[in-house]
């Protein structure tokens, strides 16, 4: 028996042992697939971020366009002394903007089934508007109007650092971008409560754009602000800024919820904007600002500037002298070549640091010659007529240097704004230019240390940057990024957070993410889905500099083979795309390898063609105009005043000749006549703008397929 009992003991052993070694096996296989799943995800949030701040660095490059276009809009129509940027657009003087600004006049009908407020407002009106916006009502444009005044008369007071204290509430909820994610914040409100006197709230800029609902946010937090003066706290962020809202979707979403009234609310939100406070610091040992800090920082400084100059942080406040003369001292331009230039092409707000430069978008150095007159400095045709009437536009005729004269404490005052809501934190010590974005800083952990000290602080929470968790410890814990719009980027691609700060001061975060079809989906799924989202976005940035990446793909490969290298292939990817991403991983995604091992280069564009054949057009052409149509309805919507979505054929040609001055594209007449001829389809002598985006929209190979099938 002794013996038996030893046999069968040994025989459990051994198979324990298979056991430990079968679970080890899993366990490590496991560990294996879920970490190939998390390097998936996070290169595809690196896709998404690169192409975002490579949109965002070329909207500050092409301010300076968007401003001269905007600034002359209103010179061309004899409106020498109207406001600043959005305001120059709808062409209105002083009094006409007053009396656009008149709610009082506008009727709201019987049969307006909307929410109804009354002043001053109280809990139940902020209770109206939630449980409306649920059901997907607009409120009516008389209530906008006068709700958006009342903030502005009471933003007015506020300072430009305020001071906050968790000693008169149980805590305070920090919440970071929503970008018009209407979702997100019924979420937050949802799990965390409303606004109350023992409930407060900070939200920390990027209130709007992008999202659909950008409007309804506004509203909502503005109510609250109204309501609970004391407990409802806004900081600026980047997008609180009407050439941002220009090109990401604000100003369009405007537009087409409030048509009659929109220039009108327009007009009241740049001033919002500018008045909004610019940071805040609780317990006077957080302070909480949008972006970040640069070396030159300086808290003191910034509570006593004018913040109300600053309608754009994207080009500094100008005088109403020269206001009334764009064009500096004269009739000529300065002629040492790239003085212009400079200061579109600088990361903005980086005059004291060494800066990259774009030597080939350098304004050329000829003058306006016998064409400016003194008056203003403008052109006949300016003054006279319409942008569109400029009959010797030419991309060889320079446009006027638009950055006014600034004096040391101006342009201090200036970088100041423009660091805090651009600058991102970085692991490597130091200051540098944020290249990468094309505005503010990075600044590094000995930045971060030095500043907190300087003032006594121990933390700084700040928002600007999408995090996959919804929010990113940094800097030894010094520094936190809370990001609370989820889904930012695609269905999936991130959580949304928020933090609690109680009187220990101790981040408690909290996290969620709004779902809807991927709720059913496994996570490998939902990684699929939004990789394949990344991945067809990366593709059309291909399509967009398909020249350009054909030409250094050659470089590589003088004898024509199609093939070159992978370490070559990274090599042309980058120095044609700057976006900075792991190419070798990407590589079996986005192009095939030769038997040979190279890559055939000619496969990255397989995939893609543009959905509308337009055979009488040049395929560079279609290529520049596919790369710049975000820029061109930009234009597009300055242009089209009565917001109806069409413009004449001459308007099109004049816009593309306009567009085309700046960029130094060279495009003949004949080309742009063909290609507007062509998207006339019905032949009625107007553009449809939505039939010319789809017209250029990339189309894929695949995407008619359901990505969610993937395993």
């Amino acid at each position: 028996m002794g013996c038996g009992t030893s046999v069968k003991t040994e025989y459990q052993g051994k198979k324990s042992e298979k056991a430990i070694k079968a679970a080890v096996l899993i366990q490590r296989w496991y560990r294996f697939y879920m970490a190939r799943l998390e390097m998936r995800r996070r290169y595809t949030l690196n896709i998404f971020q690169s192409i975002e701040y490579a949109e965002e660095q070329a909207q500050l490059q092409l301010s300076n366009f968007f401003t001269f276009m905007i600034d002359h809009y209103a010179q061309m129509n004899n409106q020498h002394q109207g406001p600043d940027l959005i305001s120059d657009i709808i062409n209105s003087s002083k009094d006409g903007k007053k009396k656009l600004m008149a709610y009082e006049t506008i009727e709201v009908p019987d049969s307006y089934d909307g929410p109804r407020l009354s002043f001053p407002l109280s809990v139940s009106d902020t209770n109206t508007l939630l449980h409306a916006f649920k059901q997907e009502k607009h409120l009516h444009a008389r209530y906008v109007l006068q709700l958006f005044n009342e903030v502005k008369k009471f933003l007015k007071q506020m300072p430009n650092i305020v001071h906050l204290t968790t000693s008169f509430a149980k805590q305070i909820t920090i919440c970071g971008d929503l970008h018009g994610k209407l979702d997100d914040l019924l979420l937050i409100f949802y799990k965390n409560g409303l606004p109350s006197t023992e409930n407060s709230y900070l939200f920390n800029g990027d209130f709007v754009d992008r999202g659909k609902n950008s409007v309804e946010i506004l509203v909502i937090l503005f109510a609250f602000l109204l309501v609970y003066p004391n407990n409802l706290h806004l900081n600026r962020g980047n997008h609180e800024d009407p050439i941002m809202n220009l090109r990401y979707g604000f100003t369009k979403e405007v537009m087409q919820k409030y048509r009659v009234h929109a220039k009108s609310i327009l007009h009241l939100l740049e001033d919002i904007y500018s008045q909004l406070p610019l940071a805040t610091i609780i317990d006077s040992k957080v302070l909480v600002l949008h972006g970040g800090i640069a070396n030159t920082t300086d808290l003191d400084f910034l509570t006593s500037i004018e913040r109300s100059k600053y309608k754009s942080a994207l080009k500094p406040p100008r005088s109403n002298s020269e206001r009334n003369n764009l064009i500096h001292k004269g009739n000529v331009l300065p002629i040492d070549g790239c003085k212009a230039s400079e200061s579109l092409d600088r990361p903005i707000g980086s005059s004291i640091h060494e800066v990259q430069h774009f030597p080939d978008k350098c304004l050329s150095s000829q003058m306006f010659s016998s064409s400016l007159q003194h008056s203003g400095g403008l052109p006949e045709e300016f003054r006279n007529g319409g942008i569109l009437e400029i009959k010797y536009l030419h991309p060889s005729i320079p446009m006027p240097e638009m950055t006014p004269e600034l004096t040391d404490t101006e342009q201090k005052e200036w970088k100041q704004v423009v660091d805090i809501l651009w600058s991102d934190p970085r692991n490597q010590n130091g200051c540098s230019p944020n290249s990468f974005r094309g505005g503010g800083c990075y600044f590094g952990p000995d930045v971060t240390k030095k500043f907190l000290d300087r003032y006594n602080l121990e933390m700084l929470i700040r928002s600007h940057e999408c995090k996959q968790e919804g929010y990113e410890l940094g800097h030894n814990g010094r520094i936190i990024t809370i990001f609370s719009a989820s889904n930012y980027y695609d269905e999936g691609s991130n959580r949304g957070a928020y933090l609690k700060l109680c009187p220990d001061l101790i981040p408690r975060f909290v996290q969620y993410q709004v779902s809807k079809c991927t709720r059913k989906l496994t996570l490998h799924q939902r990684i699929n889905a939004v990789e394949d989202s990344a991945l067809r976005a990366l593709q059309e940035q291909f399509f967009a500099h398909r020249s350009d990446l054909m030409k250094a793909f050659k470089e590589f490969d003088p004898n024509d083979t199609g093939k070159i290298s992978i370490s070559d292939w990274a090599s042309a990817l980058e120095a044609v795309l700057h976006l900075d991403l792991p190419w070798r991983t990407l590589r079996s995604r986005l192009t095939r390898l030769a038997s040979d091992g190279s890559v055939e280069y000619m496969s990255c564009f397989d995939d893609l063609h543009i959905g509308k054949s337009i055979k009488e057009v040049q395929p560079s052409l279609v290529e520049t105009l596919y790369r710049y149509k975000a820029d061109l309805e930009i234009i597009f919507n300055i242009i089209d005043k009565d917001h109806s979505g069409l413009i004449s054929i001459d308007e099109f040609h004049q816009t593309w000749k306009l567009f085309t001055s700046h960029l130094h594209i060279s495009i003949d007449d004949s080309t742009i006549d063909d290609l507007a001829h062509s998207i006339d389809s019905n032949k009625d002598g107007s553009i449809d703008f939505n039939e010319f985006l789809e017209a250029f929209r990339v189309v894929h190979k695949f995407e008619d397929k359901s990505h969610y099938a993937k395993t």
